[in-house]
């Protein structure tokens, strides 16, 4: 089973950028369906970001347009590139195959001034 590692996560100012990578133990060519996850204390953990087979991506309604989800299928490495950050988006952030799998430890991403 592919295992992945977030990392890029930190403290960052309200406008500011962070680029966050998931680097997959294994390779991530053949998985059809990957997501970015954020989660606050006391609420659930929710899809941020969807990449699919054929690079077709969804976007929750809170970051579309500032958020980028990619995938380095060479690097078997999945990146958020995330803009114009807010303080609501403070929280710690997961990658994970849309189905089957398990959750890491994830990287936290603080946004505040």
């Amino acid at each position: 089973q592919v295992q992945f590692v977030e990392s890029g996560g930190g403290l960052v100012q309200p406008g500011g950028s962070l680029r966050l990578s998931c680097a997959a133990s294994g390779s991530i060519s053949s998985i059809y369906a990957m997501g970015w996850y954020r989660q606050v204390p006391e609420k659930k953990r929710e899809l941020v970001a969807l990449i699919r087979g054929g690079a077709t991506t969804n976007y929750a309604d809170s970051v579309r347009g500032r958020f980028t989800i990619s995938r380095d299928n060479g690097k078997n490495t999945l990146y958020l590139q995330m803009n114009f950050l807010k303080p609501e988006d403070t929280a710690v952030y997961y990658c994970k195959t849309l189905t089957g799998g398990s959750w890491g430890q994830g990287t936290q991403v603080t946004v505040s001034s």
